[in-house]
């Protein structure tokens, strides 16, 4: 029990802190955490599924840590009701996944494939039955390869597969699911994917990259019209961007002036125009590709991408500090998604750099949670819309002990530091409406594979035995305060509120 591994005075303490931590929060915010398709289902030949960008990029030699794919990940399709009944015992209010366009269109394209439809109608009914509101995501990086063999994101035309993947999803999920977000991390899926080649589908080419940045926001835009055309009234409709507060390593004009670029890479490339404020001009080449008369933007286009969303979904795990290229030393640089490879800078005069006296995770990653409130005041003054945190969380080397409880406290810091951020930019006027933890459970962390783990729920990989970690019994604690104070109101589940 969580009480003798702490001490009977200690978890008291912790109990009393967390009350007032709850306490900071609406009754309506919503508790939750998050998954993706490709990390935690596996069964990736099974029911009908074609093959994804994943499936083919994680089985080519190099690619991932140890060679591992996801092929069974967490074994989660098979595991579907337990896992159900853990997330209703740890006490989630709310639950965001990913559904696996290639278990719906197995080619990307067509009629859909009624044995995954059937999959995430068991699991969203299953999120009801037990009170947790699905928030799903329709594109959580896992392209059908047949898309990708016609050209990838950079072609056109998967924007317009994209929308009709929206419509059939919709049609099929929309009675149950009120929240829906469209493009996970259209950053990662562009320029990991197409301008580095870290991710699948492994392609480093920087103007395919420009391409598939475009043609991602494009997607957005189209699937958030179709799906407003096939949902019930009442749905909520975003995309989750992947965000950080950007420092300039000093006050020096250079790194101030690299800083910003930076920033409008990473940031206002995606959120500017999403809010109809159009491509920034300080990236350069890239800004030069969307703005030529042979680039991917066409008439129409931005106007598509700026189709009104009801809240912005923002990814944050830790702030970037940037120099200009030229006066980074060797050995300052520092990381940027556990990569320290100056490919990471995308061909501009930029270099993160490491920020010193600053605690970081397994990933290498800083901790600091000060840094979320100011994002989210950011957000707040330049986009004025409503705000859920779709991921926050931190990796750990965390390991089975002989006693058996995994006591991992440094995500549990982690964790209370970046709750206690999102309650600082509330009472500063942000409009936040949830947090989800990353990540339910250890899993495939992409070209890491299963070295890196983000989960408050441990999996043994060999049996996909899962084991609340300490984290996940200090979350519980945390809704049920929240939850339960004097005065709160019990979440409504999408079904109640229809």
């Amino acid at each position: 029990m969580e009480s003798e591994r702490l001490g009977a005075d200690e978890h008291a303490e912790r109990v009393i802190a967390q009350g007032i931590l709850g306490s900071r929060f609406p009754r309506e915010f919503v508790w939750g955490a998050a998954t993706s398709a490709y990390q935690i289902e596996g069964a990736a030949r099974e029911g009908g599924r074609g093959a994804s960008i994943w499936d083919v990029f994680s089985h080519e030699p190099g690619r991932t840590t140890r060679g591992d794919t996801g092929d069974v990940a967490c074994d989660h399709y098979h595991r579907l009701e337990s896992d159900l009944d853990l997330m209703a015992s740890l006490g989630l209010r709310a639950y965001r996944f990913s559904i696996a366009w290639p278990r719906i269109q197995p080619a990307g394209r067509g009629p859909a494939n009624p044995q995954g439809l059937d999959f995430y109608r068991r699991l969203v009914d299953g999120l009801l039955a037990r009170d947790i509101e699905p928030m799903a995501t329709l594109y959580h990086w896992d392209l059908p390869q047949g898309l990708q063999d016609e050209g990838g994101w950079p072609a056109r035309d998967t924007a317009a597969r994209f929308a009709d993947y929206a419509t059939v999803v919709g049609e099929a999920l929309g009675d149950r699911v009120r929240r829906w977000v469209t493009v996970n991390e259209p950053w990662v899926a562009a320029w990991l994917g197409y301008g580095v080649g870290l991710h699948a589908p492994g392609i480093a080419d920087l103007a395919s990259a420009a391409r598939a940045h475009h043609h991602l926001l494009l997607g957005h835009g189209l699937a958030t019209q179709a799906l407003r055309a096939v949902l019930p009234a009442g749905r909520e409709l975003g995309l989750a961007l992947n965000m950080a507060r950007v420092d300039a390593a000093s006050d020096h004009p250079d790194d101030v002036a690299a800083a910003a670029v930076a920033d409008a890479q990473m940031n206002r490339s995606f959120a500017d125009p999403v809010f109809g404020r159009g491509y920034p001009r300080e990236i350069g080449p890239f800004s030069a590709t969307w703005a030529a008369d042979d680039g991917p933007v066409l008439d129409g286009d931005l106007a598509t991408i700026a189709t009104s969303i009801d809240f912005l979904g923002v990814n944050t795990y830790h702030p970037r500090m940037v120099a200009a290229r030229e006066r980074v030393a060797a050995g300052r640089r520092g990381d940027v998604l556990g990569r320290s490879d100056e490919a990471m800078s995308f061909g501009m005069p930029i270099a993160d750099v490491d920020r010193p006296s600053v605690p970081t995770s397994s990933m290498g990653w800083p901790i600091v949670p000060e840094a979320m409130t100011d994002l989210l005041l950011r957000i707040a003054r330049d986009y004025d819309v409503p705000v859920f945190i779709t991921e926050n969380g931190a990796a750990a080397h965390d390991y089975v002990p002989p006693e058996g409880a995994i006591a991992d406290d440094d995500r549990i810091a982690y964790l209370d530091g970046h709750v206690a951020a999102v309650a600082a930019a509330l009472e500063a006027g942000a409009d936040v409406r949830g947090y989800f933890v990353w990540s339910l459970f250890d899993n495939f962390e992409w070209s890491f594979g299963y070295s890196e783990r983000f989960g408050i729920v441990y999996v043994d990989y060999p049996t996909s035995t899962r084991i609340p970690k300490a984290s996940a019994l200090w979350y519980r604690d945390l809704i049920a305060a929240a939850r339960w104070r004097p005065g709160s109101e019990i979440h409504a589940s999408a079904r109640a509120e229809d």
